[in-house]
């Protein structure tokens, strides 16, 4: 047991070491495709002119003084800053290290043209108000996509050939249209033409008060984007796991499980699901992955108050700091992500990572 446990600490700790690494090249990527021009730099140095100037002109004891001769005061001031700063010098290598390390930390000061619901202008607010959203939507459209292609993977394997299998794999490449592209319709379909759910939103207005009426309203508003998500991706995802289980099927030791006599619940859920579990997960994972990013539309189209909505917002009006952010903030979940399904790997099948690990140490 010591063993093991020291395994799994050296393969957590190694993991998660290389797994920020990578999180840190992309970071220092993206600041420095972010400044070119000096975008950056203009952002920071905007942003202390304006603390200066408000400073400098809304002091009591300048009442009274020249305008020319306060901006004046302004400019000197800030020269100082900007020295302090170092934004005097070049940007690559010294500063484009220090953005990285303030973006990573999430530091990126104020947004020049987003504000947060209470009206904050600090990048960090702006982001942490949406991201429970985000997270909210997406958690609940992923483990409902999960089981029901799980579900529906496991009843196709065992009716090969028949009409219903036939008509799902007809229907694996609608998943190539993105869930963004199915939200669409769905909001033509159920709000325009039937009336019988929200436009979008993530609640009714005004926000009920009573919890219950509060999750209710929730519930109704996730409905359509939620469908929209599942089915986006569910019959690709179906008709992949049905292949995993169809040739993990035809393997001797199920043909031995069956030949004593085991029912065919049995067989499927000690013979044919267990082994599958890993590369189905890893199949998910790798859906997962891509559809993070690809929330952004569907956010936009749904009216959904998340990470993604707000990205849309500063890509339209370039607000940089923002961009980064919600970057940054992508990037901590994908890194997040990879890092639990090695813990899942360790569970389904200790011999992927965990003794690896070890004996690589």
């Amino acid at each position: 047991m010591r063993k093991f446990l020291t395994r799994l600490g050296r393969f957590t700790l190694l993991r998660a070491f290389w797994l920020f690494l990578a999180l840190v090249v992309a970071v220092f990527l993206t600041v420095v495709i972010a400044n070119m021009g000096g975008e950056m730099d203009r952002v920071k140095r905007a942003e202390i002119k304006q603390y200066i100037g408000m400073a400098v002109f809304q002091n009591p004891a300048n009442k009274g003084v020249p305008k020319d001769v306060l901006a004046a005061m302004v400019e000197d001031l800030c020269r100082v800053e900007y020295k302090r700063l170092g934004l005097d010098r070049p940007f690559f290598p010294g500063r484009a290290f220090s953005y990285t390390w303030t973006a990573l930390s999430l530091q990126l000061g104020r947004a020049e043209r987003l504000a947060s619901d209470a009206g904050s202008r600090d990048v960090i607010r702006i982001l942490m108000e949406r991201l429970p959203s985000t997270l909210i939507l997406f958690a609940t459209a992923e483990l409902l996509l999960f089981l029901i292609a799980l579900f529906f993977a496991l009843f196709l394997s065992r009716r090969y050939g028949s009409a219903v299998d036939r008509i799902s794999i007809a229907l694996a490449p609608s998943s190539a249209a993105p869930g963004w592209f199915y939200g669409i319709f769905l909001i033509l379909i159920f709000a325009a033409v039937l009336r019988v759910l929200p436009w979008g939103g993530m609640l009714s207005l005004p926000p009920p008060k009573d919890t219950g009426v509060y999750l209710l309203s929730l519930l109704e508003h996730m409905i359509l984007p939620v469908s929209a998500i599942v089915i986006g991706a569910v019959f690709a995802n179906i008709y992949a796991w049905r292949t995993f289980f169809l040739i993990y099927s035809s393997e001797d030791y199920v043909e031995l499980a069956r030949a004593k006599g085991l029912s065919g619940q049995a067989v499927q859920r000690r013979y044919i699901l267990r082994p599958t579990l890993p590369p189905i997960i890893t199949s998910f994972l790798l859906t997962l992955i891509v559809m993070w990013m690809g929330q952004i539309v569907l956010e936009h189209v749904f009216n959904w108050p998340g990470i993604g909505q707000i990205f849309y917002r500063a890509t339209q009006v370039s607000d940089t700091p923002v961009i980064v952010g919600v970057i940054v903030i992508y990037g901590y979940l994908l890194a997040a992500t990879v890092f639990v399904l090695d813990f899942i790997y360790a569970i389904l099948d200790p011999r992927v990572r965990v003794e690896a690990a070890g004996a690589r140490g």
